[in-house]
């Protein structure tokens, strides 16, 4: 235990201490944001004024005069048509054509000569959808007011019979899941492939040599394993509390401090209906309230817990066979075609983790949280929604399959790593690793 604690702590100095480690640390968190939003704001950005000629033949004329201009979109009126020599001659950028069939099918044609962008195409959808609304309601004879009383927003509330709870927040539950799922199938694919390639450097430097000469392969192995992990574990917990600290200060600057609610509608509701739709998820409730309540239906300390569990569990296992594959090549073009086989199960946990979000109960989402080659992934989404005294066994066979599936990984990426950490120059073959299994020497 001595060596391999001396090889965890190299290890984990030897990363830790990078540049590259300290950059991606502590400017990573911050990096995201700023392409994530970046890339939001110049893709819906648009610096381009717009003139639209609206061609009113609509009855009535009902959008002529209308429309509020914008800074950025002035409207013209007319009830000539154009021809495409005539617009495209003319000062406009866009020719809106409304007629009859306008408001009998809810839909026009936006001709351009200047492509618009999704914003301004939203603002003048908006605008049509308000004129339209307003000349329905008058040739009806019903007020804003009539409308606004008899407007419905249906909300249907799923209830478990057996548990008596209303599922209204599950996909928002599962998508907390989803998120935990997302972060350990990056980190088995970032830092597994960085045990490969660390057991590669340290073979084709002949390295290794030297280090065999004092330590067993396998105690190498696990030293090199534990220690990136490590250096994983500790680069995500910088990044969870770089990015809190991140929300509150930019809360603070941008907000003022003060929580952000969304529109609120006032209604006379008495009575038992009104406990039971104060229960109900709707764009009413106080976003904070909304956070509460989605952290209220998870059962936080054993999320935590089973998050790191299924996220060291995990990477333990694809390490190991990361390692072994390290092992057996000279160069990372021939880990191609064993990095395949490996990959391919967790790719196939994440899909079924995606899906697990609309398909809870399905059997696939059950058995692929028990099998470990998925089930680091999968069982988050299904921690997230909640296990019942039915189905806890599940739980405890998936963790226990996990761990016994690690230690009989550990052996056979043993085997094959003491063998090939030593071969160099040879093209290794499925064929050539089954004979390294079987070697009892």
């Amino acid at each position: 235990m001595g060596k391999i604690r001396l090889i965890i702590a190299r290890e984990y100095l030897t990363r830790v201490k990078k540049k590259s480690f300290l950059l991606m640390t502590f400017f990573g968190p911050l990096l995201m944001a700023g392409i994530f939003v970046g890339a939001i704001a110049i893709g819906l950005a648009e610096t381009s004024e717009h003139d639209v000629l609206v061609v009113d033949k609509t009855p009535g004329k009902i959008f002529t005069g209308k429309f509020e201009n914008l800074d950025d979109i002035k409207y013209h009126y007319s009830d000539k048509d154009l021809s495409n020599e005539e617009f495209q001659k003319s000062p406009y950028t866009m020719m809106l054509y409304l007629n009859e069939k306008t408001v009998e099918m809810d839909a026009g044609e936006l001709f351009y000569s200047e492509a618009p962008g999704f914003t301004t195409q939203g603002k003048i959808q908006h605008q049509i959808e308000g004129i339209l609304e307003e000349y329905k309601l008058s040739i009806n004879n019903i007020s804003r007011e009539q409308y606004e009383s008899i407007n419905t927003e249906f909300n249907l509330v799923t209830k478990d019979i057996e548990k008596n709870t209303d599922d209204s927040y599950k996909e928002l539950v599962s998508g907390v899941g989803f998120a935990f799922a997302v972060v350990i199938y990056m980190f088995i694919f970032i830092y597994g492939v960085q045990v490969m390639r660390g057991v590669m450097e340290e073979k084709s430097n002949r390295i290794v040599e030297v280090l065999i000469s004092s330590v067993k392969p396998f105690e190498l192995m696990m030293g090199k394993i534990v220690g990136i992990a490590l250096v994983g574990l500790t680069q995500f917990v910088l990044w969870i509390a770089l990015t809190f600290t991140l929300v509150n200060v930019g809360q603070i600057f941008l907000l003022d401090g003060d929580d952000v609610k969304l529109p609120v509608k006032t209604e006379q509701i008495t009575g038992d209906a009104a406990k039971e739709l104060a229960k109900l998820p709707t764009d009413n409730a106080d976003l904070s309230t909304k956070v509460y309540e989605v952290i209220d239906r998870i059962n936080v300390p054993l999320m935590l817990g089973m998050f790191l569990f299924y996220f060291l569990g995990g990477f333990l296992v694809y390490a190991s066979l990361f390692a072994a594959i390290g092992a057996a090549v000279d160069n990372e073009s021939d880990s191609q075609q064993f990095m395949m086989p490996i990959t391919i199960p967790l790719i196939f946990g994440f899909i079924i983790a995606e899906m697990s979000m609309v398909n809870p109960g399905g059997t696939a989402v059950t058995w692929f949280s028990i099998v470990p080659l998925t089930s680091p992934v999968v069982m988050m989404v299904r921690l997230a929604q909640g296990f019942d005294s039915s189905t806890v066994w599940q739980l405890i066979v998936s963790m226990v399959s996990l761990v016994a599936f690690f230690l009989f990984c550990v052996w056979l990426a043993a085997k094959i790593y003491r063998t090939g950490i030593l071969m160099y120059g040879k093209k290794v073959t499925y064929k050539e690793l089954w004979k390294w299994l079987r070697y009892n020497g």
